[in-house]
């Protein structure tokens, strides 16, 4: 088995797993004053820390969530909400085209509520990086104090954003900024206190912790209002039991991130990318000329539909993604390539190769050799 889709989810390290497996024995509520509450509270609160040096922010800012989702809904709604309790409403919502269907969909369902919000899209270039101009424009033309949520890097090219850029614009503006660093943290620096941004989102399993926790990093002084409420858990942020289980099991991925070599992930792959060029010549790789994360290769093979080729590459052992991992198993047109100017009848061949703390020469070559024996039935078929 070649596993090559970290970005949908990294396999669980074995410091995540030590750490659940300990978090297992201890039985307490955190929001217990006894030994075992005490017991289970301690691990919330190294875990806080271990997240929140990871992103450079401070641990008393981490809201732990059960997702990047409900991360980047919280951090949206909670800033719209905190604002306007404030009396300095937002008025206007910008999300870039290539952001996650969590922030689009959110944004989208804010703007319908007849909030008198009004939502926008910021374009990107065809290399798939926001367009600056485009997003000074929008902020400066509207007068309107604006919400932005730009991603760090993007789930399905691995391409990365100009956050610091971006992040002075929003500041002269006036505005607020969320960023999603969801595929971003633990595979590039982040700098949440030099980013100054206000809001920042991480997810678990990204890292190769466990499923069902992530965080939401709220800027001290940024506004932000509760969304669920309850026994007053978070500091009263985000009501509900913690996790202990889990949260303990992203602390540990979060710790272990440090110990990851970029270099060598970049390694293999280029080494991928070059041998596709070498058994597929007219490969398209997308956003190749602009910075990406080491891990990801969005790459089409025209002529070959990208669903038949997640059928024969899994046949074949090697597990891929067609983009992102959140559409309830389909394959479709890719909203990311739609917004780089990608024909449809390209993006239709586009797959996802994206490598992580447990990639091997072994499965670039398992997937290269698989796709080459793709590529060869393909032409034979057309020949006969």
């Amino acid at each position: 088995m070649a596993y090559l889709d970290h970005n949908a989810t990294s396999p669980l390290r074995p410091e995540a797993r030590t750490a659940i497996e300990r978090a297992f024995a201890v039985q307490g509520n955190p929001s217990s004053v006894h030994a075992l509450g005490r017991a289970a509270r301690a691990l919330v609160e190294e875990a806080r820390e271990d997240i929140a040096r990871l992103a450079n922010a401070r641990a008393e800012d981490v809201v732990f969530t059960s997702c990047g989702t409900e991360a980047n809904a919280l951090g949206l709604r909670g800033a719209i909400q905190g604002a306007a309790d404030t009396g300095a409403p937002i008025e206007r919502v910008y999300a870039s085209a290539i952001e996650h269907d969590s922030i689009l969909g959110t944004v989208s369902a804010i703007a319908d509520r007849a909030t008198g919000i009004q939502a926008a899209i910021i374009p990107v270039t065809e290399g798939g990086v926001v367009d600056p101009d485009a997003l000074r424009e929008m902020l400066l033309g509207s007068g309107a104090r604006a919400l932005i949520a730009v991603m760090a890097a993007n789930n399905e090219t691995g391409v990365v954003q100009p956050l610091a850029d971006i992040s002075r614009l929003v500041r002269d503006a006036g505005g607020l900024l969320l960023v999603d660093a969801v595929q971003a943290c633990g595979r590039m620096a982040m700098d949440f206190s030099a980013l100054d941004a206000d809001y920042l989102t991480i997810s678990a399993h990204k890292l190769a912790g466990p499923q069902g926790v992530g965080a939401l990093i709220v800027k001290d002084g940024a506004p932000f209002a509760a969304q669920v409420h309850g026994g007053g858990q978070e500091k009263g942020r985000r009501a509900g039991t913690e996790n202990v289980i889990g949260i303990a099991g992203f602390g540990a991925a979060a710790r272990a991130c440090g110990n990851d070599n970029s270099t060598r992930i970049a390694g293999l792959r280029d080494r991928f990318e070059l041998g596709l060029r070498e058994r597929f010549p007219d490969v398209i790789v997308f956003g190749e000329n602009a910075p990406r994360l080491a891990n990801t290769s969005n790459f089409a093979l025209p002529g070959i539909a990208a669903e038949t080729a997640l059928i024969a590459l899994d046949l074949d052992g090697v597990m891929v993604s067609s983009g992102a991992a959140c559409s309830s198993g389909k394959v479709k047109p890719s909203h990311v390539l739609a917004a780089m100017s990608v024909p449809a009848s390209v993006a239709m061949c586009a797959l996802r190769v994206s490598l992580g703390w447990n990639s091997s020469e072994g499965d670039i070559e398992a997937a290269l050799l698989a796709l080459e024996k793709l590529g060869a039935r393909i032409a034979a078929r057309k020949a006969a």
